[in-house]
């Protein structure tokens, strides 16, 4: 049985993470995310689980690691500065092999910056934000449907590879409200009480031990070489992308989140100028989709890239295109959005139509 319901993105992030078994929840509260940390407060524990409102960020993120070595499905949420505190614990959780899921509903910067929306945290996301070799799955809804969807599956992710998974996006996401459909069917997937390697007390069994700490000689060494080679499984198998009538078009845009949303509609209104726009939205950030992108953009006349940063994104672009191409960039910064009319004449001036 399905059912419609009228939703804010950072209610619906939760609603999700409750419906897929997430038993614990710490976070801090920061605008703008903090319906999320909300709706945890009241849902989470009516489902069974448990909710801490954390003296801090970094009190959180470590609750949430305690967690995940115990077994649950944990997660925590915060805004930019707040994701900024939450560093060494999410290294910590890299570096100890824990799946847990962090929610980062973006507001301008740098230092406090504001509430408004902003995509300038995608290089903490996407380069590693705290110390060592390690990597997020970074995944990037554009839509509160999406939040939804991306939240159960960011759970799975996580489970999977006994790894963080960062979902990213917006205040402008975060807040808005949108109709979603939520099929009452989907069961709780939580992950099971005893895998081989959860604290669960010794029970007769050899003693197991979760740490990222190895003192002696070569042996941080192996293990890092052994992250490495799950990060590279990720890779090849985890890159999520989505793209619009960018086959048969002269340019591509590309974008992820508010920024997507915006491009789209701009694409429609310079139909009316003879100019063929097609998309291109990477839905994981981390891994990105390089080859995908290359693949939809050879042979067009220019790429343009949107974001509401200075242009973090625009580096993986190029990394995926080379020179292959004429690249574009247009963004804004410090919680600044570009409008349709804006895209719309910035197209038309590169291309002098």
């Amino acid at each position: 049985m399905e059912k419609k319901v009228l939703i804010s993105g950072n209610e619906a992030i939760a609603e999700a993470a409750i419906q897929a078994g997430c038993y614990f929840y710490a976070g801090y509260p920061i605008t703008p995310q903090n319906e999320l940390i909300g709706y945890m407060a009241e849902h989470l524990p009516q489902a069974g689980g448990i909710f801490i409102q954390a003296e801090s960020e970094l009190a959180a993120i470590n609750m949430v690691f305690g967690a995940s070595a115990a077994g649950a499905r944990a997660m925590t949420s915060s805004s930019s500065p707040g994701i900024s505190l939450k560093q060494e614990g999410i290294s910590y959780i890299a570096g100890s092999e824990l799946p847990a899921v962090i929610v980062n509903v973006m507001r301008g910067g740098p230092g406090l910056g504001n509430i408004a929306p902003s995509q300038s945290d995608y290089f903490q996301a996407t380069k590693s934000g705290g110390h060592g070799d390690y990597h997020l799955i970074v995944l990037a809804p554009y839509c509160v449907q999406e939040a939804f969807d991306l939240t159960t599956e960011a759970f799975a992710l996580a489970d999977k590879y006994r790894t963080p998974v960062m979902l990213l996006l917006d205040a402008f996401l975060g807040q808005m409200a949108e109709p979603i459909r939520i099929s009452a069917q989907k069961a709780k997937t939580a992950r099971a009480k005893d895998n081989n390697w959860t604290l669960t007390g010794a029970k007769g069994r050899p003693p197991r031990i979760i740490r990222s700490f190895f003192l002696r000689e070569g042996i941080l060494e192996a293990h890092n070489l052994k992250l490495q080679k799950k990060y590279a499984q990720i890779a090849d198998k985890e890159h999520r992308w989505q793209s619009i009538k960018a086959k048969e078009t002269e340019v591509v845009f590309v974008a992820y989140g508010t920024a997507f949303r915006i491009a789209k509609e701009a694409a429609l209104i310079l139909k009316k100028h003879k100019i063929k726009a097609g998309l291109f939205r990477p839905i994981s950030l981390w891994p990105f989709p390089y080859a995908e992108l290359k693949r939809i953009a050879s042979g067009k006349k220019a790429v343009f890239v949107f974001e509401l940063s200075a242009g973090q994104m625009l580096e993986d672009v190029r990394l995926a295109l080379g020179d292959s191409c004429l690249l574009h960039f247009y963004g804004r910064l410090g919680g600044g959005v570009f409008s349709i009319d804006e895209l719309v004449r910035f197209v038309r001036q590169k291309l002098k139509r």
